[in-house]
């Protein structure tokens, strides 16, 4: 949860990924410039691909149609284009109100200008971060109140206009309570302040009811009193209003009345004298019960100032026009106790304390990389910055949208202007005409900003020569004086918004960009994927990719390569735009083989190099965004498969006695059943995390399941078989030659997992340039016959593929004479698995090979190894288990690969939410362990549970349809179950609350209709693990 601290209370950006909130109908900003409506126009744009703002909104920002209307009269301008665009979209030919009955409208005032910020407080940037946005960006002001309105004060409200200023920071709790239950014409938003605060501010005066009776601004101690609370805190005007569609509609009339149509573009357009309008102190005014007519027609709202007796009369005729229209509306007074609020005055020391953070210990940071950090002063803040070198800043300071490489010695203007006087040799008049009074000769109106030297170009160095005033003996000085100056005031109308977004924008990524190259060479568990979604969105990915082939290309670690590779395949995807097909496919198209042989040899920079010239060629349109992402995955596949194969480091074998040709070797193996820890074997998971997978092995209906035999044949060929049972064989395949061979790593090939095996366990060399009758007469004077069997459904989940690769090595090293210990075998199979490219992890062979109840653990490191430690429990509770444990065939096929790369996409991309459930898989194994440790039924259930939960979490979409049917059904019978391994389909294991239950359950699924063709199963622990028999020898067949 993200939570930061402005002016000494809780942000109002607490939390930026809300459940639902408004799906708002119209978003308008206004705002005073009519040249920079299109550069506001995109900001909104830009917040609505970042997901902040619905996609079906109409956004548009809207000039004011007078520089000082007011806001009164910027939103009855703001309401007419709204009710003008809709009208339109409807099918209208002219502006009807009709259109407001079903319109949620927010409308967002700029207000004035802004000392602090060339684009407003809109746009003043906050040191806040949220973790949890989509798209990475900093977040203004402006952010922060679309999501108060969005997810904190909209929800609930009916259809109406919403109105907020953006001259204030808001807090506002999750829940304001605010209740609209036979709610009808307008309402105000009240936050608490305190009286002194209230002295310089508006405030409520409210009925018990809550309806408003008076609005005071800067009202006498007795006025502020009158509306204090019993807690003694006053209900601030907060720059917050609501106005049903009843009131909307009688305020969107009176744009057609004299003088109130100069508050609008069509008034104005019309030769209408323009008239300055406040929301709160005209419009809503007129609402208050207390006011009577007479004092409200002679009033005038603060913001509009002295005027002569025409301005008064010209505005007590707008205003009677109000008071007709809206005096019958109710106005009452929603108040948020729990909330704050501060406006942001033109105070430099106020606006400091609103960005700063006072007592805490070190600087806050955000999006910004800094080298130094010792050198940031506490309480400070940094924002959007590159800070490279020696930097430092002061307590309590801020720093924003700054590229600093070095510092000089001194402070920059932290001083009066009588020590400034003396220190540069400026003298008064060069600041100020000789008659400005003392009083308005303040930072604002000074002449310190050269904009043109008669004879060379202008640079920050013509102001930064202050910092050091007599380093080139008074040099600077002068051509300060030669240059025509500003002031900052004088420059406010002057500036280029767009080139000042542009500009941060520009800054933004640059550090973004050492971040990115950061968090992959330093193996940060932080996604990267917010950041590549704002590069996307803002058009800028180009050099996001240079940034990470340049990463992946100097990696000397492959985990750092296939990151920043996934990170390529992310961007491309992003780009694609949700258009182009499924991100998981193949990944084999002989245009990548060139870069892909790079890197099968090791050429890492050739292969990011050969990548990169590739890509360039499949970025014309979606499909091929999606495909070239594809081969990116794959690129990091064969990365992948590099790290796994240095497992080959603990493969090693005994010589023994050659078995005689024709004499068998079955070796025969339990299947496995994974209770917790499942998805932190997979590589790299497995040795980026590091894994801790808890299994057992077990006899399915008293069978163990998995197998393989194989022999020595006189002829120099392979034959293989593979079937449902031992003495069942499905199919037979010969191979004669090493072309038969080569389709050993596409595992759909027919036999390729035999065939891997023979080329794993060093009886073939595909590469070699002797044939394969040369090579198998060579060393052992004939072939081989394997066959292998799987008693178990394809996709079962229990883990049969891995256990049948361990049982083929066995069979085939033992009939090649060699013997191979079983901790040998755990990573042949790895490596296996690897050559057959299937992937995968090590919890499977782990689980069927060893027997009984064991944890298998690899370290977050390379080479990867793999240990166990079998556990140890109570006497008699084997039989306990055996007694409770059941399996259930859901009848639904597993399609693991789909599920396998989605899990890899999502940890390379470290999605906090895979990031915390892979650790909390780690450690969710030990306490399991410790469960049978204890010999707890209960506690396993609970296990059980929870681990069932978190597959859910890793593989989104492992839980069909079906399976949950059946689990809700069973759920009352049992203290825990889950899908075997990745889920999917498969089995489904259950800890029964009572002994012996299969007939029990049977009943109970057999009473409920459309489960498919499901199956009950007994199960028991096996203790045996993999079996290795010698047969007498036999004829061939």
């Amino acid at each position: 949860m993200l939570t930061t601290v402005l002016g000494g209370s809780p942000s109002a950006l607490a939390r930026m990924e809300q459940p639902k909130g408004v799906d708002w109908t119209v978003i308008i900003l206004t705002c005073q410039y009519k040249d920079s409506v299109q550069v506001f126009q995109r900001e909104l744009e830009l917040r609505q691909k970042r997901e902040q703002i619905p996609p079906r909104t109409l956004l548009l920002a809207v000039e004011d149609p007078e520089t000082r209307v007011g806001s009164g009269g910027a939103t009855l301008n703001a309401l007419l284009v709204a009710a003008e665009h809709l009208s339109a979209r409807a099918g209208f030919t002219v502006v009807t109100s009709d259109v407001l009955h079903s319109a949620w409208i927010l409308i967002l005032h700029m207000g004035r200008d802004f000392p602090f910020d060339d684009c407003g407080r809109a746009f003043t940037c906050l040191p806040v971060e949220n973790p949890q946005a989509p798209v990475e960006a900093v977040v203004c002001n402006l952010d922060c109140l679309l999501d108060i309105m969005s997810h904190r004060l909209g929800p609930g409200s009916p259809p109406g206009v919403w109105v907020c200023s953006t001259d204030m920071l808001l807090s506002v709790p999750p829940n304001p309570g605010i209740s609209w239950d036979g709610f009808r014409g307008a309402r105000v938003i009240a936050l608490p302040g305190s009286t002194v605060y209230a002295q310089n501010h508006g405030v409520y005066l409210t009925d018990s009811q809550g309806f408003v009776l008076d609005i005071y601004y800067q009202g006498t101690e007795a006025e502020i009193q009158r509306c204090a609370r019993p807690d003694g805190r006053v209900p601030l005007v907060s720059g917050v209003a609501f106005f049903s569609v009843e009131t909307a509609e009688h305020l969107l009339a009176t744009h057609v009345s004299p003088p109130l149509d100069a508050c609008t573009y069509m008034g104005l357009d019309s030769g209408a004298r323009p008239v300055q309008l406040s929301l709160f102190f005209d419009i809503l005014l007129c609402m208050a019960r207390n006011v009577n007519r007479e004092d409200f027609l002679e009033g005038r709202p603060p913001e509009m100032g002295q005027g002569g007796a025409d301005v008064a009369g010209y505005l007590q005729g707008a205003r009677a026009k109000l008071w007709r229209e809206l005096r019958d509306q109710p106005l009452t007074m929603a108040y948020v106790p729990d909330g704050s609020y501060s406006y942001m005055t033109n105070s430099a020391s106020e606006f400091l304390r609103s960005l700063t953070f006072p007592g805490a210990p070190r600087a806050h940071i955000v999006h910004s990389q800094v080298e130094e950090l010792q050198l940031l002063g506490a309480g400070s803040s940094v924002v959007s910055c590159l800070l490279e070198g020696p930097v430092q800043l002061g307590p309590g300071s801020v720093l924003q949208h700054c590229h600093l490489r070095r510092q000089r010695t001194g402070t920059y203007l932290n001083m009066s202007w009588s020590e400034f006087f003396q220190k540069t040799g400026i003298q008064d008049w060069d600041l100020w005409d000789p008659d400005t009074p003392p009083a308005e000769r303040c930072l604002l109106s000074a002449r310190l900003f050269p904009v043109l030297h008669p004879s060379r170009a202008l640079g920050p160095r013509d102001m930064l020569w202050m910092l050091d005033p007599l380093e080139n003996g008074g040099e600077a000085l002068r051509a300060w004086r030669a240059s025509w100056r500003l002031s900052w005031e004088q420059l406010q109308p002057c500036l280029d918004r767009a080139a000042t977004l542009a500009s941060r924008r520009d800054l933004f990524f640059r550090q973004a960009l050492r971040k990115a190259r950061h968090v992959l060479e330093a193996r940060q568990d932080l996604s990267l994927r917010p950041l590549i979604q704002a590069a996307v969105h803002e058009g800028c990915p180009g050099p996001l990719l240079a940034t990470l082939d340049q990463v992946a290309a100097d990696a000397g670690d492959p985990g750092v390569a296939a990151r920043a590779l996934a990170c390529v395949a992310d961007v491309l995807g992003c780009m694609a735009e949700g258009q182009g097909g499924l991100r998981s496919g193949p990944a084999a198209n002989p245009e990548w083989m060139r870069p892909f042989s790079y890197l099968e040899c090791g050429d890492l920079a050739g292969g990011v190099e050969a990548l990169a010239q590739e890509r360039d060629k499949w970025l014309s349109r979606p499909a091929l965004l999606v495909r070239a992402a594809r081969h990116y995955e794959g690129a990091g596949q064969i990365l992948i498969r590099q790290a796994v194969m240095s497992a080959q480091h603990f493969v090693s074998t005994e010589p023994v006695e050659l078995p005689a040709p024709g004499q068998w070797v079955v070796a025969e193996c339990p299947a496995r059943v994974d209770f917790s820890g499942g998805w932190s074997d997979t590589p790299p998971l497995a040795y980026e995390l590091g894994g801790a997978v808890l299994g057992l092995a077990v006899r399915v209906d008293g069978r163990r399941p998995i197998g393989a035999r194989a022999r020595r044949i006189l002829e120099p060929e392979l034959w293989l078989a593979l079937g449902p049972q031992q003495d069942q064989m499905a199919m037979k395949i010969v191979c004669r030659s090493l072309d038969d061979l080569q389709d050993y790593c596409q595992p759909h090939a027919p036999g390729a997992l035999l065939k891997v095996a023979f080329i794993c366990a060093g009886i073939v060399d595909v590469r070699s340039k002797l044939s394969l009758s040369e090579q198998l007469l060579r060393t052992f004077g004939g072939g081989f016959e394997l066959h292998t069997w799987s008693e178990l459904p394809h996709g079962s989940g229990l883990g049969t593929s891995s256990i049948l690769a361990g049982a083929a090595l066995a069979a085939l090293q033992r009939a090649a004479g060699r013997a191979v210990g079983t901790e040998a075998l755990i990573h042949a199979v790895l490596h296996l698995e690897q050559l057959l490219t299937t992937g995968g992890g090590w919890q499977d062979q782990v689980g069927g090979l060893i027997p009984g109840i064991k944890v298998g653990r690899s370290r977050a490191q390379l080479p990867l190894k793999v240990e166990v430690e079998e556990i140890t429990v109570p006497e008699g509770f084997v039989q306990k288990l055996n007694d409770h444990l059941l399996l259930v065939y859901t009848g639904k096929t597993r399609l693991a690969r789909n599920l396998l790369q989605d899990v890899l996409r999502s940890w390379y991309a470290r999605l906090p939410a895979v990031v915390q459930n892979a650790h909390s898989l780690v450690r969710q194994t030990e306490k399991c362990a410790e469960a049978f440790r204890q010999g707890s039924l209960p506690l396993l259930g609970q296990c059980l549970t929870s681990y069932w939960e978190q597959k859910k979490l890793m593989a989104p979409g492992c839980e069909p349809l079906a399976v949950r049917r059946m689990m809700d059904i069973l759920a009352p019978h049992v203290h825990g179950q889950s899908l075997a391994g990745a889920g999917g389909g498969g089995f489904l294991y259950l800890l029964t609350k009572e002994p012996q239950q299969k007939a029990a359950l049977e009943a109970v699924l057999a009473k409920t209709e459309g489960l498919g063709n499901y199956s009950v199963h007994l199960v028991e622990v096996d203790t045996q693990g993999l079996s290795l028999q010698l047969l007498k020898s036999e004829t061939s067949t």
